[in-house]
């Protein structure tokens, strides 16, 4: 069990800034229930609480401008979570046989909220799906398949067991700043970052010379991980840092 005023690592007489996290919508079994849901894997939410944050679910809803504005007026930072592949048709592909059937409702609407969220400078952290998600609405491309780029499926293990591969920071990125010039971080991917889109830079490869991280240059967080920080709830600090950042924009 987690004890949250145990695990809590920042100054909370200073606020708790409100964090959205994009959520799955499926079919879910829980008991004699079988049903469609919206639904996020705890880890996600425990590493927001833990970092200092107050965590909020946003699950695919209708898409307008004004929607997604209504929405992240309430927030103070926004997490596009991991997930299913994003539809190869939103940068000009056809789907490859191992590419996950499109969820439309969740494209459009993680889209329009980053789409709105970069345009008022609110913090953005992308994780796994989220980097995807980001590189693509800004006009940039996927792998759909890494084993037919590289030859082999170290990135991806299958049956839920996450592979923990070495990366490589950008000296004087944001991402090295918060977790330093290398890490052994949690991988879970089979697709990945091809052409990066254009106002976005990488900020860590792997051993492969795969783009394992994207961010925006300047003083705005906007930051996107290939990788799966939820799962090291011992290593807080990507967390910690939009925490951090949120913080800032609260009081802007």
């Amino acid at each position: 069990m987690i004890d949250w005023g145990a695990s809590v690592v920042s100054d909370t007489s200073r606020g708790r800034p409100v964090i959205g996290l994009t959520t799955y919508r499926e079919q879910v079994q829980t008991g004699i229930w079988d049903v469609p849901a919206s639904y996020l894997p705890a880890d996600y939410s425990d590493a927001v609480i833990m970092a200092g944050g107050n965590a909020v679910l946003l699950p695919p809803q209708p898409v307008d401008p004004e929607n997604a504005n209504r929405v992240l007026d309430g927030l103070h930072a926004l997490v596009i979570t991991g997930g299913y592949d994003i539809d190869p048709a939103a940068y000009g592909q056809y789907p490859h046989p191992a590419t996950d059937q499109p969820r439309a409702d969740r494209d459009a609407w993680e889209v329009a909220l980053l789409k709105r969220a970069l345009d008022r400078g609110l913090p953005v952290l992308g994780i796994c799906r989220g980097v995807q998600v980001l590189n693509v609405a800004l006009g940039g491309t996927l792998h759909q398949h890494l084993p037919d780029v590289l030859g082999h499926s170290g990135h991806c293990a299958g049956n839920g067991i996450f592979t923990t591969l070495p990366v490589q920071t950008v000296p004087g990125s944001r991402l090295a700043g918060l977790i330093g010039e290398s890490a052994d971080v949690p991988c879970y991917h089979h697709q990945a970052i091809d052409e990066v889109a254009t106002g976005l830079v990488v900020s860590a490869t792997d051993a492969d010379g795969v783009v394992e991280a994207l961010e925006s240059p300047g003083n705005g967080f906007l930051l996107a991980v290939q990788w799966h920080p939820e799962k090291s709830l011992d290593d807080l600090r990507l967390f910690t840092g939009l925490v951090e950042a949120a913080r800032a924009y609260a009081r802007r």
